[in-house]
């Protein structure tokens, strides 16, 4: 069986991010990491892979140089191998061009199954999944908690807030899983020599015969024209019992924002 796990190499959140003059993220001022919702991705492939026979797991990515970081993460992990899809043209790509990329990528490799995450932690637009669906024709299951693979077929439980339903498909098929399915483990040290013999592919548009203009920025359906700093937090209001009108002024307080 062959899986292939989505991952995207995206900004620390942690850090300060900044956007260039085109509009697009600035990676090269930002400290970047395996997005932490592809580890769950990773996660649950590899638990795929530890309850069946023969089973391959390929990471792959849509990046700059510094996404085969995101790679090097998921080969520490336990992914087999990985592809990292490094092209100047791809720069700007919004998420329609992504899925048309990604989509050839995985045409070309011919996974069973796609496991990603539920979304990027840069983005968090959380389509692609639905996107590659739809560009391959395969079935797609999103936002899962457990993810279960029984001779042909993918299962994965959703929880709600009052119930939970299980969905099935047919391989080959997309499935998403949600920060709920799972913590993902740490790379062991182990996991970090062996991730060092291991096979990393390096494509560009040519290798999957998409032309140029059909991606990038000016291809772009969706663009940022404008961005702004975030305002400074300001202090919030303090409720003092004076004289024990306190518990009123805090039930104004939450009423009106509506919070009761």
């Amino acid at each position: 069986m062959k899986i292939v796990t989505l991952v995207k190499h995206v900004p620390d959140a942690t850090g300060d991010r900044d956007f260039a003059d085109d509009g697009t993220v600035d990676r090269e001022a930002a400290d970047g990491l395996l997005s932490e919702l592809d580890e769950y991705a990773v996660e649950q492939s590899l638990r795929v892979a530890e309850d069946g026979d023969d089973v391959e797991i390929i990471a792959l990515t849509l990046g700059p140089d510094d996404a085969a970081d995101a790679l090097k993460k998921a080969l520490q992990m336990g992914c087999s191998s990985a592809v990292h899809i490094n092209d100047d043209h791809v720069h700007g790509s919004d998420a329609l061009a992504t899925s048309r990329i990604l989509a050839a990528a995985i045409t070309k490799l011919a996974p069973d199954l796609v496991v990603c995450g539920m979304a990027s932690t840069d983005g968090t637009m959380g389509v692609v999944p639905a996107m590659l669906s739809e560009r391959l024709g395969w079935p797609a299951a999103t936002l899962g908690v457990d993810l279960k693979v029984s001779g042909d077929t993918v299962s994965i439980r959703r929880d709600g807030d009052t119930a939970s339903q299980t969905i099935e498909a047919t391989l080959p098929a997309i499935v998403s899983v949600t920060d709920q399915s799972g913590e993902a483990r740490y790379p062991s040290m182990k996991g970090i020599m062996a991730a060092k013999k291991k096979k990393v592919d390096e494509w560009d548009l040519d290798d999957l015969d998409i032309d140029a203009d059909e991606v990038g920025l000016d291809a772009a359906h969706t663009k940022v024209t404008a961005t702004a700093p975030r305002p400074p937090k300001e202090a919030g209001r303090v409720v003092v019992d004076d004289n024990g009108s306190g518990a009123a002024a805090l039930v104004d307080f939450l009423s009106a924002g509506k919070y009761l």
